[in-house]
């Protein structure tokens, strides 16, 4: 008997409070990397009716001006007038910042292997990671973004509902809004749209019948592949009925709190760690990628159609405690060989991974809000997005 399921996803958009949140901290990144490509910056945001908090740990030999850098974000997403509930210009910003704790320099300075004089390259052995943890990569090939539909398609209604925004379609469209995308599987494929949720801020003045059409005919319908399109299609649009109030004055926003969004979706476990405000020797981030890396690699090459790979790693140790590749009986060869091919073809060392995937260049605040993986949108693409291993993947293999 066939296996139905449905599964869902969804996204937000970069008017969201904790994607404004993220997009703030990872701004301030950017800028301590523009002068600073070795500053420590673990940087966390909190935004809230009026007022912004900036606070973490930064060490840096620079200096960047975090209030005029979180105002000018405000603006750029679209929180320009108090009408909108929250405002760039008059809000207060707040900050509270120390420098990254000694211990944790500690590990990350001098990794556990160039201390016991376990090196087989000094200068990629030197630095540690930051911290304990276990990271997730992914891939599929369902989509052009190799990651799993019902995501894909939240995220290109969110982009999607923020293009309509910005370029003045719907001009009563407001910065803060949700998406959620539920497909039907059949014994692991795709078939059918089965609910669409789109929430949208909006002004006071427009009906809900009217927010409703032109979303569906604006938004969902250029998105929505059509032999998807079968049988019973729900759509919700603004199912409160109301959605005036938004952006931070309606919930307070945090930096990290959408890690799944962040990543592949609801189909797809996560290590646990967030990204934003976190410079690349934090293996929350760098790890993650580097796995999203040699999934996508992996995919690429033919030789699974999922591919799931768990990193882990102890602070202040440059080698990883373990990698697993997972292809869920996809694969054209073991999972063990994927393993042995992924260890030789991908290094997994903090300064490895900083090196090959260029993790020191301000980078990260256009990737905060729409998803870190599947990129594809963006010019240049993250270089995690990269399909350069292939054809080693491929030889390695035999297949």
């Amino acid at each position: 008997m066939a296996e139905k399921i449905l599964i869902s996803s969804e996204s937000v958009t970069e008017g969201h409070p904790d994607k404004v949140a993220d997009q703030i901290s990872d701004g301030v990144l950017d800028a301590i990397l523009a002068e600073d490509p070795m500053g420590r910056v673990a940087c966390e945001t909190l935004v809230t009716t009026g007022l912004i908090q900036v606070a973490g740990e930064i060490t840096t030999s620079t200096y960047v001006d975090i209030p005029r850098i979180a105002r000018e974000i405000v603006k750029e997403i679209g929180y320009t007038r108090a009408k909108y509930g929250f405002d760039g210009e008059t809000c207060a910003v707040l900050t509270a910042i120390d420098e990254q704790s000694s211990d944790i320099a500690l590990g990350v300075d001098k990794a556990l292997e160039l201390k016991e004089g376990d090196m087989s390259d000094e200068q990629i052995d030197r630095i540690g990671a930051g911290d304990q943890g276990m990271m997730i990569g992914y891939a599929t090939d369902e989509t052009e973004e190799f990651l799993p539909m019902p995501f894909a398609l939240a995220q290109r209604l969110s982009r999607r509902l923020t293009k309509i925004r910005k370029e003045g379609i719907l001009d009563y469209v407001r910065p803060d809004g949700k998406t959620q995308v539920t497909l039907e599987y059949v014994d692991g494929v795709a078939v059918r749209v089965d609910t669409v949720v789109v929430s949208t801020q909006h002004g006071p003045d427009v009906s809900l019948r009217e927010i409703r059409e032109d979303i569906t005919e604006q938004v969902i319908d250029p998105i929505l592949p059509k032999d998807l399109i079968k049988g019973d299609l729900r759509i919700l649009v603004n199912p409160t009925g109301r959605f005036v109030m938004g952006g931070p004055m309606a919930d307070s926003g945090l930096t990290g709190r959408k890690i799944i969004v962040d990543t592949y979706g609801g189909m797809v476990p996560h290590g646990g760690g967030a990204f934003s405000g976190k410079d690349p020797t934090k293996v929350d981030r760098s790890g993650a990628y580097m796995a999203r890396y040699a999934a996508k690699n992996v995919v690429a090459a033919g030789l699974a159609s999922r591919c799931q790979i768990q990193v882990a790693y102890a602070i202040g140790v440059a080698r990883p405690v373990s990698i697993f590749v997972e292809t869920f009986g996809t694969g054209k060869v073991s999972d063990d060989l994927l393993t042995a091919l992924v260890r030789k073809n991908f290094d997994f060392r903090p300064a490895a991974m900083i090196r090959d995937l260029e993790l020191r260049k301000p980078q990260y605040r256009r990737i905060a809000a729409y998803g870190h993986m599947g990129r594809i949108d963006l010019n240049p693409m993250p270089a995690w997005e990269r399909l350069d291993r292939v054809e080693a993947l491929k030889s390695g293999s035999g297949v």
